[in-house]
């Protein structure tokens, strides 16, 4: 089985509580992420989404995955698949990591499993990185300023 991971990072001076607020948003996504919209479905195991991705410099991609993991202020994920379990799975994990009282570090990931992994060209690959960047710094920006959290 081939397997590939892509990851950014960033830290975020707020708690676990707000940055888990507006991640688990998905309608308000459309103030503030322009990578990863809409996403729809509820943030809950077994639940079945609709995502679509927008790279930078790249197409726009679609897909349904089933969330896989909620931990409420820690851990989301949820994984799709190409046509057929194995050929090319993508499980997305967005990981919140308490540093301290006031700051967090924000990880999100993609990794990809299956026979088909090989053929994912560099530069599908790059441009969901840089997807990843912008929608970290994004939502860095909106927690930092107290947006989208309420009361």
């Amino acid at each position: 089985m081939f397997r590939k991971e892509i990851r950014d990072e960033i830290e975020i001076r707020a708690g676990s509580e707000a940055v888990w607020k507006v991640l688990t948003d998905f309608e308000g996504y459309s103030e503030w992420n322009s990578f990863m919209r809409p996403v729809v479905g509820a943030v809950e195991v077994g639940a079945r989404l609709r995502v679509q991705v927008r790279p930078p410099g790249g197409r726009a991609m679609a897909f349904r995955p089933r969330v896989t993991r909620v931990a409420p202020e820690r851990e989301l994920r949820w994984k799709g698949r190409l046509w057929a379990p194995g050929l090319l799975d993508g499980e997305h994990v967005f990981e919140i990591e308490p540093l301290g009282t006031d700051t967090i570090r924000f990880v999100q990931r993609e990794i990809f499993s299956g026979l088909l992994v090989p053929f994912v060209s560099k530069k599908i690959l790059d441009q969901t990185a840089a997807g990843f960047g912008e929608m970290n710094r994004a939502l860095k920006e909106r927690v930092e300023a107290g947006r989208g959290i309420g009361p």
